[in-house]
């Protein structure tokens, strides 16, 4: 029985460690990027930050060739849910990011990039988590694909609504800079999939590999630009950060529960408020000349995203197996 227990601990250990050992990473190349900013921001007469565009439609394409057309078919068999998910989404971080940001006296670009990672739409870690917690799978990815094919329309208007007083917003210019980074991609990955599906195995296990590094890439390339900003107000920003994450998952989940939803659905609903696409966030500070402050927050908010989200994960999914009577070891080999 103590053998049993001790195996138990350290398989439990190992399992929450291997959750979290990307976002460490993330967190070890940041800590680089600061001491040593130069490498990270240019090689000779070439700015890294020319690579985030490109690598943003890399992860993009590879999410496309991850879902097909049939996870849209959720809207239909899940409308209460869909229609739920989509109010939360666009309403509860846009605004608790707006509060957060005028309430910390950020300096406006800062502010405004609070405001855009509450805009943006969820992404692909919010259907890891899902899967996770033992939450509605389907649900979560039907989510991400309509809030991904909304953001043209609404992220430009909720930051021009929202960080308009704080730096010039060209709603046209955004808008078109999402259909560039996120839609084009993911629609490109979509024919891929259709067509050549099952044919190219390799690129199925190479395409998470490619998104986990291009993410990582991103970040440190964002922490080394804003390096000078980050000294200034980075303690506070990670506050504000995990106040804004944390605001997300407990906002989403009581709005569904006030609303007598399945508890599997309150859980994926939560994760999808919580967990915004930070790389997309971050391709729109590019795009817009202000990566090194409207880019800070996506940079800082990512990796905090994916420790609270598996943390949160992993939580409710302890409380599934208790209940259902799931072994320990059962629960761990199976994720």
């Amino acid at each position: 029985m103590v053998s049993f227990c001790h195996k138990t601990k350290k398989l439990t250990f190992t399992n929450m460690f291997k959750k979290i050992y990307y976002s460490l990473m993330i967190i070890a190349a940041v800590g680089v990027a600061m001491i040593i900013p130069d490498p990270f921001v240019r090689w000779g007469d070439f700015e890294t930050k020319s690579l985030i565009v490109p690598l943003l439609q890399i992860i993009m394409f590879g999410m496309g060739t991850a879902i097909s057309l049939k996870d849209f078919k959720g809207v239909i068999q899940m409308p209460k849910g869909v229609f739920v998910g989509m109010a939360c989404q666009f309403t509860i971080m846009p605004f608790v990011g707006f509060a957060i940001a005028t309430s910390f006296g950020f300096p406006p670009e800062i502010a405004a990039g609070i405001i855009l990672v509450g805009s943006s739409p969820s992404g692909l870690a919010s259907n890891v988590m899902s899967y996770l917690s033992r939450g509605n799978l389907a649900l979560s990815v039907t989510l991400t694909a309509v809030a991904t094919l909304m953001a043209p329309l609404m992220t430009p208007f909720l930051m021009e609504s929202l960080a308009g007083q704080l730096v010039p917003i060209d709603f046209w210019a955004m808008m078109w800079s999402i259909i560039k980074i996120v839609i084009i991609p993911i629609i490109l990955g979509l024919v891929f999939n259709h067509f050549f599906h099952g044919k190219f195995a390799w690129l199925d296990k190479a395409m998470p590999i490619v998104s986990m590094a291009g993410i990582g890439i991103i970040i440190t390339i964002i922490t080394a630009n804003g390096r000078d900003s980050l000294l200034q107000v980075g303690g506070l920003l990670i506050v504000a950060c995990l106040i804004h994450n944390s605001a997300g998952y407990f906002l989403g989940y009581w709005a569904c529960r006030l609303l007598k939803m399945d508890e599997r659905d309150c859980r994926t609903i939560a994760l999808e408020v919580g967990m915004q696409n930070g790389g997309l966030a971050s391709g729109i500070a590019v795009e817009m000349g202000k990566i090194a402050t409207v880019g800070l927050a996506p940079a800082v908010f990512g990796p905090m995203m994916n420790i609270t989200g598996s943390s949160l994960a992993m939580w409710w999914r302890g409380q599934v197996d208790a209940e259902e009577g799931t072994d320990t070891p059962e629960m761990i080999t199976s994720s």
